[in-house]
């Protein structure tokens, strides 16, 4: 298989529209932080680039830097070693369902 067609099927699989979009993030790990940063996002997740990332199945908090600071629970859904960590994200709190629901708002409207 071309890496043309296996990047296609990835694609396809994809339900929600991702952004590309850069934001530093804290990773709230039991009692550890952690330090990532976002590569894409999309209504259902999320990929974190991160130096030591966690392993699939992990949940976390995370706490997105932007202007005003979102902060969703996620679960780690595959792991790119040395890259980073694919996550879905829990969006069964309504305060931050409505903070991210925001964030990908602006990302999808009209650039200045």
């Amino acid at each position: 298989m071309a890496s043309g067609d296996l990047s296609s099927r990835r694609t396809e699989r994809r339900r929600a529209t991702r952004f590309a979009f850069r934001a530093e993030l804290d990773i709230e790990w039991g009692s550890a932080v952690l330090r990532g940063a976002i590569r894409d996002i999309s209504a259902s997740g999320m990929f974190i680039e991160a130096a030591d990332p966690l392993w699939v199945g992990a949940g976390f908090t995370a706490r997105i830097k932007v202007e005003r600071p979102v902060q969703i629970d996620c679960f780690v859904k595959r792991v790119e070693p040395g890259s980073g960590m694919g996550v879905s994200v829990d969006l069964s709190k309504p305060e931050n369902q409505q903070r991210y629901q925001e964030l990908l708002a602006q990302l999808s409207g009209p650039r200045p």
